[in-house]
């Protein structure tokens, strides 16, 4: 098909989603009880649906009574069965296919159930809503006049008793349908490669040459692809290889820290930056509007969304609630149920809600993924607003990072201790460290008050990484490439020590 033709018809159907969207902006809480309760319907007559007798259950009260909160540890035993070749224990149709978990939480992998309904009713639907979004606030575009150049996670799919595992992004591309296929860059095989090194050049050599418009992948391992095409090509700027380049679709880890080093590489006023909000478990949320830092709720995907308020979490007092009842600037962990077989599931992350009409939120971080050691409460959010706001005033461009703490000693007061790998150092390092704690105090009063006189905590330690430090240390953990990521920060020493050792080391 001629690449005109395709993009005038590829825009039309995408536009035309818009007005499905539109149904669900309008009516929240009826599109969310209507995925419940489909959902039980259809798995009624599974394992867990005649457990916690679903064919009875007409409402959330009775949901929420009934059915447990989990965890993978909780959920893994039915897991392996049906890796194993056992069917219908959690979901009604065949479950073949299970992402492999990145393991950024636990050492342990995870193996993420994903249906045939997923797949098409959520994953790839999003894929389609993305464009759909783009296209409805950029009616110009000439996306489709050319490629998206993807970069997918590094490991292949493996076999195992009839299943499938592998990376999401893995499974993503092994089933893609035709017509994501035809409009991606590097091929299906270069995007399988597992080993990081020799695929990164395979991809430059097999897009340097297309007519890419847009780009998808998590930002850290995108900036190395770039920056390689950069050094590959000798040319100063990704316009000067790609001229018809307008987007960056992006996800998995914040942008932060990697947007002003985006912006040299990428020096159009005009180029858009458009994230996502994804995991193993599902497709959640999109940017639904040109330069906003807030994404929108996909609520129609087979997924029925719950939240727990942070501040009761794991505590006597916990309690979910609704989507309809959450409440603008409140932390919450979220809980899923989805069209994989996945109910009342904790996938680890929480939000904020930025608004209700409609429901657009931020991605916070972790509910494990956070400093609290000491009641000051820091998490994600608090740590890339701190250091984006440190790096404009001392001029510095952040690579990687990671911060843990440093626990009381006698009459030693705790601190945080922070190893930092800057593409462009600061001049003073004792001034970016004074900067850095002024930062987190101004945006987080429980910090603040730990830290007010030296009550509880003292100045914050910061160590320069080695360059490659970070990369050297994923090499070693084999995460290298795709959704892998560095640990931000934690309540224990173990990521910390073991990259300060390396920093010596070597």
């Amino acid at each position: 098909m001629p690449i005109p033709l395709f993009n005038s018809i590829a825009s039309w159907l995408l536009k035309k989603r818009y007005h499905q969207i539109e149904l669900f902006l309008k009516y929240p809480e009826e599109v969310q009880q209507e995925v419940l309760v489909q959902l039980l319907e259809i798995a009624e007559g599974t394992e867990i649906g005649l457990r916690y007798g679903f064919n009875s259950i007409t409402n959330y009260e009775t949901f929420k009574e009934r059915v447990p909160l989990v965890s993978y540890e909780d959920i893994e035993p039915i897991i392996e069965r049906t890796r194993r070749g056992e069917q219908n224990l959690f979901w009604p149709t065949s479950v073949k296919l299970f992402a492999k978990s990145s393991g950024t939480t636990n050492a342990k992998s995870k193996f993420i159930p994903v249906s045939l309904e997923a797949l098409e009713d959520c994953h790839y639907k999003s894929g389609k809503d993305l464009l759909c979004l783009y296209l409805n606030n950029n009616e110009n575009s000439q996306l489709f006049t050319g490629k998206s150049l993807r970069l997918g996670g590094s490991k292949e799919l493996y076999e195992d008793n009839g299943s499938f595992f592998g990376d999401l992004s893995a499974i993503l591309i092994d089933n893609m349908p035709l017509w994501a296929e035809f409009s991606s860059t590097p091929s299906n095989k270069v995007s399988l490669m597992s080993d990081w090194e020799s695929k990164l050049k395979a991809i430059i050599n097999e897009s340097v040459a297309e007519n890419v418009t847009s780009l998808a992948g998590v930002p850290s391992w995108m900036l190395v692809l770039l920056n390689s095409m950069l050094e590959e090509t000798g040319k100063d700027n990704l316009f000067q290889v790609w001229e018809n380049l307008e987007v960056y679709f992006h996800g998995g880890v914040s942008f932060s820290p990697y947007k002003e080093q985006y912006k040299s590489l990428l020096p159009r006023r005009q180029f858009k930056y458009y994230e996502i909000y994804n995991a193993s478990e599902g497709f959640f949320a999109i940017q639904d509007r040109n330069n906003a830092d807030d994404l929108l709720l996909m609520l129609d995907y087979g997924i029925f969304y719950e939240f727990i308020p942070m501040d009761t979490y794991n505590t006597s007092e916990q309690s979910e609630i609704p989507l309809w009842d959450v409440k603008v600037g409140v932390n919450y962990a979220i809980v899923i149920t989805t069209n994989s077989g996945l109910w009342r599931y904790k996938i680890g992350d929480t939000v904020r809600f930025t608004s209700k009409n409609p429901y657009r939120i931020r991605v916070t971080g972790r509910t494990k993924h956070h400093i609290n050691v000491f009641g000051e409460e820091l998490i994600i959010e608090n740590a890339e607003e701190a250091l984006k706001s440190v790096c404009k005033k001392a001029e510095a461009e952040i690579k990687d990072y990671t911060a843990g703490p440093i626990f009381m000693e006698g009459r030693e007061k705790g601190s945080h201790e922070w190893i930092i790998e800057f593409r462009k150092a600061p001049k003073d390092m004792g001034y970016f460290t004074e900067f850095l704690d002024n930062a987190l105090k101004s945006l987080n009063s429980d910090y603040e008050a730990k830290r007010y006189n030296n009550t509880t905590l003292s100045m914050p330690k910061v160590h320069i990484a080695r360059e490659n430090l970070f990369y050297d240390w994923l090499k070693i953990n084999d995460k290298l490439g795709g959704q892998h990521k560095i640990p931000r920060l934690s309540n224990k020493r173990d990521y910390i020590d073991e990259l300060l050792q390396m920093n010596i080391d070597i």
